[in-house]
C-alpha cells in the first residue's frame, strides 16, 4: 500500500516568514533522505531543507520568492515504505556558509499522510541544467556548470557549438576584417617609399580561410565539451513546462527535463518589411559568406556591423554607399570619437547619407533599384547587392517562453534580476535574450553568473560598465560614461582629450588621425567613462574598464609607468592632461 505524507518546516531557530531562495527539487523527482529540498535564506545564512525520508516528489506547494515558518506546508511525498519514520537529520550539501558566518540551524522536516496526486513527467534525458543555445554565453555556462559539479546538457540548434558569433558573427567577420587590414596596410605603404603590386584576391581560398577559423573554434569547443562530460544535442528547443523543452533534431524530437535552465538563445538580424524576397538582398550572414565581391552595394544602417561590413569590402574591391537613418553614423557613441572614422569613409565609400532611410526597392534583372527619403536623400540609384544591417531583436518569441510561465517583453526580450533568473525562479536567461547591450563579452560574464547562482554561490551581476568596440578602420571603442549620456542626465563631468597626433607611435604607424579620451568626476577625478578611436582602440580600452571597476582617478592613472612608444600612453597622457602634469603637450596655464 502506497502512503503519502505532507511535508512541512520544522523548527529553526529564532527564524520566521524565511524567504525561500530556491527550489531544488520538481515534481515526480526521486528523493532519498537527506536530499536537499529547498533553500532557505536568513539574515545570517542559507539553509538547505533535507527530504526527512526516501519518496518520490508528488507535490511541491512553495515558490522561489515565499515566506514560509515552521509548520508551513513545503511538499507532498510518497514514501517507499507504509510507516517509514521520519529519521533524524541535518543539512546536508553546501549551505552556502563562510567561516564568518554562525551554522545554519537543523532543518530537520516533518510529515503527516495526505492524498495523492498527479506525477509530471520526466522527458528522455534528464539534466540538472539544460542550457538552450551554444553561443558564448551558453558555452560558457555550461562549461561553469559543469566544472561546480552539475551533470549539464547544451542545446544548440546549429550543427556546431558557437552560437552566432563564433559561427556568422564576430569570429568570421574579425577574419575578414584582418584579411581587409592586410590590402589597406598593403596600400598605405607606399606613403613611406613601400610600393607592392595590384594585389589578386582568390575569393574562394578567402572564404575557405574564414571557414577554417571558425572550424578550429568550434572543434575547440567540442573538445571542451566532452572533457567536461556536458551532454550536446543539436537541434531547436522550444518549452513544454517549466521543467521540459523539446528538441527538433534531425533525428526526431527528443524532450529534455531540467532542475535548472540558462537561455541563452540570442537574437536574430532585423529585417525591414517591405522589402522583396531577393537572394541579393543579404543579412551579416549573408555578407560574411563571401559569394562574391558586388561592383556596387548599398548598406542599410550605419551601426557597428554595417560598417564593419563596410570596410571589409571596400578592401576587397567594392564600392560602397550607406544609408543611416539617424544623423550620425554609430549613433550610441560620441559624435567626436565619430569624426575620424567619418572622415576616412567619406574618402572610401560613394556616399554617405545620414537622415535618410529606404522607401522602396525594386529587383530587375539589371540590379536592385533603391529609392530613398529623408533630408539627404538622392536620386533612385542601381546596385548589385544591399546588405540589411539595422541592428538585431532577441528571440524570446520564438522558444514558445511562455509555455514554461517566462515572461517576454512586447521586443522579445525576457527581463531578469541580478542573478539573471526570469519570472520563474529556476530558469534562467542571458546574453541577448536578456537584454541590451548585445554583445559577446556581456553574455560571458552573465553565463558564469547564472551557472555559480545554480550552484549555490552567492553571486551578482554587478559590473559597473560594459564596452562596447567597432572593428573599422579605425576602431572606434568606448566605455562607462559617454558625453551624451552625461549631459542627458545631468552628470558634472570634465574631461581630458588627448590627440594621436602628438603620440610617436601614431606617427610611426602614419595613423595619427585618432585621439584617447577620459571623463572624471569634477570633484573626485574619479574616471567617469572613456571613449578612443584610432588602431588597436578595441585592445586599449580594457585598461580603461578596469580602472572604473577599481575606482581609480586621473592620478592613478597618470602616476602608472606605460611603457613607450605606444599607443597606451595616449590613457596616460590623457589623464596626465586632466591632472595638468602633461609634457608632451603645451597647455598654457589659465
Amino acid at each position: 500500500m502506497t502512503q503519502f505524507t505532507k511535508v512541512t518546516l520544522p523548527d529553526i531557530g529564532d527564524f520566521q516568514e524565511v524567504p525561500v531562495v530556491e527550489i531544488l527539487v520538481s515534481p515526480g523527482d526521486e528523493v532519498e533522505q537527506e536530499t536537499p529540498l529547498l533553500v532557505l535564506e536568513t539574515d545570517k545564512a542559507s539553509m538547505e531543507v533535507p527530504a526527512p525520508q526516501a519518496g518520490i516528489v508528488r507535490e511541491i506547494h512553495v515558490k522561489a520568492g515565499d515566506r514560509i515558518s515552521q509548520g508551513s506546508l513545503i511538499i507532498t511525498l510518497e514514501v517507499r515504505e507504509v510507516g517509514a519514520q521520519a529519521a533524524s537529520t541535518t543539512p546536508s550539501g553546501d549551505t552556502g556558509r563562510t567561516d564568518n558566518q554562525p551554522a545554519a540551524p537543523d532543518t530537520e522536516a516533518s510529515v503527516e499522510r495526505v492524498a495523492s496526486v498527479p506525477v509530471t513527467a520526466r522527458g528522455e534525458i534528464h539534466a540538472e541544467v539544460a542550457v538552450l543555445g551554444a553561443g558564448p554565453g551558453g558555452y560558457t555556462a555550461a562549461f561553469r556548470a559543469a566544472d561546480l559539479g552539475k551533470q549539464v546538457v547544451l542545446i544548440e540548434r546549429y550543427p556546431v557549438l558557437g552560437g552566432v558569433c563564433l559561427n556568422v558573427g564576430c569570429i568570421p567577420s574579425k577574419a575578414l576584417l584582418h584579411a581587409a587590414k592586410t590590402l589597406t596596410e598593403a596600400k598605405e605603404a607606399s606613403l613611406y617609399g613601400i610600393r607592392f603590386g595590384q594585389p589578386e584576391i582568390d575569393v574562394g581560398k578567402l572564404r575557405s580561410w574564414k571557414e577554417s577559423v571558425v572550424g578550429k573554434l568550434t572543434k575547440g569547443l567540442s573538445t571542451l565539451a566532452r572533457q567536461r562530460k556536458v551532454t550536446v544535442i543539436h537541434g531547436t528547443g522550444k518549452f513544454v513546462n517549466p521543467h521540459l523543452i523539446e528538441v527538433e533534431t534531425s533525428d526526431g524530437i527528443k524532450t529534455i527535463s531540467f532542475d535548472h535552465c540558462v537561455i541563452a538563445a540570442g537574437s536574430s538580424a532585423a529585417h525591414i518589411p517591405g522589402l522583396p524576397a531577393d537572394e541579393r538582398i543579404i543579412d551579416s550572414t549573408g555578407a560574411l559568406a563571401l559569394a562574391e565581391i558586388p561592383e556596387r552595394m548599398l548598406i542599410l544602417g550605419g551601426g557597428i556591423i554595417g560598417l564593419e561590413m563596410a570596410t571589409v569590402y571596400h578592401a576587397l574591391g567594392t564600392r560602397i554607399s550607406i544609408v543611416e537613418r539617424m544623423a550620425q553614423l554609430i549613433p550610441g557613441a560620441d559624435t567626436d570619437l565619430i569624426k575620424p572614422l567619418y572622415k576616412k569613409l567619406k574618402t572610401e565609400c560613394e556616399a554617405i547619407y545620414l537622415n535618410t532611410s529606404v522607401s522602396r526597392v525594386e529587383a530587375d534583372k539589371e540590379g536592385l533599384q533603391v529609392f530613398f527619403e529623408g533630408e539627404q536623400a538622392p536620386e533612385p540609384q542601381r546596385y548589385d547587392r544591399v546588405l540589411v544591417a539595422v541592428g538585431r531583436r532577441p528571440n524570446g518569441k520564438l522558444i514558445d517562453a511562455g509555455a514554461a510561465g517566462i515572461n517576454v517583453d512586447e521586443r522579445g526580450f525576457i527581463p531578469v534580476d541580478k542573478q539573471m533568473r526570469t519570472s520563474v525562479p529556476h530558469i534562467f536567461a542571458i546574453g541577448d535574450i536578456a537584454g541590451d547591450p548585445m554583445l559577446a563579452h556581456k553574455a560571458s560574464h552573465e553565463g558564469k553568473i547564472a551557472a555559480e547562482v545554480i550552484a549555490g554561490h552567492k553571486v551578482t551581476f554587478d559590473a559597473r560598465t560594459i564596452p562596447s568596440v567597432a572593428y573599422t578602420d579605425p576602431e572606434v571603442a568606448w566605455m562607462g560614461l559617454t558625453e551624451t549620456e552625461a549631459e542627458k542626465q545631468g552628470i558634472a563631468y570634465e574631461k581630458a582629450v588627448f590627440p594621436w597626433a602628438a603620440s610617436g607611435r601614431a606617427i610611426t604607424m602614419t595613423r595619427d588621425e585618432g585621439m584617447t579620451k577620459l571623463l572624471f568626476d569634477k570633484v573626485s577625478k574619479r574616471i567617469l567613462g572613456a571613449g578612443m578611436v584610432g588602431p588597436h582602440a578595441g585592445e586599449l580600452i580594457a585598461e580603461t574598464v578596469l580602472a572604473l571597476e577599481m575606482g581609480a582617478d586621473m592620478q592613478d592613472i597618470g602616476l602608472t609607468i606605460h611603457p613607450h612608444p605606444t599607443l597606451s600612453e595616449t590613457v596616460l597622457f590623457a589623464a596626465e592632461l586632466a591632472e595638468g602634469t602633461i609634457t608632451d603637450l603645451y597647455v598654457p596655464k589659465k
